[in-house]
């Protein structure tokens, strides 16, 4: 694939990443609604009740149809970004508004894998850079939307930053260990410390598993930078939010979007931005 002209490359990858863009949709709008099921199922189960089987759900079944009206999603109205505008952004059934998500996540998805074959190519590089960001998208806009990070997202993370840092893909593999060590010690010390200190919980265990994932890619050197940067974005969120009336004090605002942004940023840029600071 390397051998391709790069704009066939680059062309290829950002096709690539719109269809499978068009599939993370259904992962961030089901997987939450599995997880739901699954806990209503332990419930029903611990508490001896006899409830009904629910109907079988899950990424693949039942087929994708509108959400205000249930009409099934036919295959010419599945197209990314296609589809969304030639429906003017509305179901052709019922006329029911289509959340401006589901193209953006088209759209970006697109954009990051073309971006990433714009720069590696289609090599075996690319492809692991691509399942990270990925990963990461789909757990930022999760987390976002129902304050969740699923641990079938997570723990694969970590554990494929391991097996990507196994000869070096971003740093030693004795790095990448102890920085997913550190990044869940670091998390789980701040929400110990806060709850001890406040009697509130400041903090998610999904964020601790995030950060150890990124600890594994990154490797520990990074994780000063990603906590950096998490925390000022979403320091100048929350401002902009509360400012806008839309967030409230006190309000609980998820973590898990800035720690994936920052992860990425740092994937891409850490070690220039490492490299000017110090020798700054």
């Amino acid at each position: 694939m390397t051998s391709l002209p790069a704009a066939l490359q680059t062309g290829l990858a950002l096709v690539l990443g719109l269809l499978i863009g068009s599939f993370l949709n259904v992962v961030i709008h089901r997987l939450p609604k599995m997880m739901e099921r699954q806990w209503q199922a332990e419930c029903a189960s611990m508490s001896g009740s006899d409830a009904p089987e629910p109907p079988r759900y899950n990424l693949v079944y039942p087929p994708s149809a509108c959400v205000h009206c249930q009409a099934p999603i036919r295959a010419w109205q599945n197209i990314p970004l296609l589809s969304f505008a030639l429906q003017r952004g509305r179901c052709a059934n019922c006329g029911g508004a289509i959340s401006w998500r589901y193209p953006l996540v088209e759209l970006v998805s697109g954009l990051m894998l073309a971006a990433f074959a714009g720069h590696w190519g289609l090599s075996g590089y690319w492809l692991w850079a691509s399942g990270f960001g990925l990963t990461l998208l789909a757990l930022a806009l999760i987390d976002a939307a129902t304050q969740l990070l699923p641990d079938d997202l997570t723990y694969p993370l970590l554990w494929a930053g391991l097996l990507f840092n196994l000869d070096a893909g971003f740093v030693p593999l004795s790095q990448a260990v102890v920085g997913a060590v550190a990044g869940y010690l670091i998390l789980w010390s701040v929400y110990w410390l806060f709850k001890l200190t406040t009697g509130k919980e400041g903090m998610g265990y999904g964020d601790f598993k995030l950060l150890a994932a990124l600890g594994a890619w990154l490797g520990w050197q990074m994780l000063p930078l990603i906590i950096l940067l998490s925390s000022l974005v979403g320091a100048l969120v929350g401002i902009v939010l509360m400012a806008a009336a839309r967030q409230g004090r006190g309000q609980p605002m998820p973590f898990g979007p800035y720690l994936a942004a920052a992860g990425l940023i740092a994937f891409l840029w850490g070690k220039p931005i490492l490299a000017w600071y110090l020798g700054g």
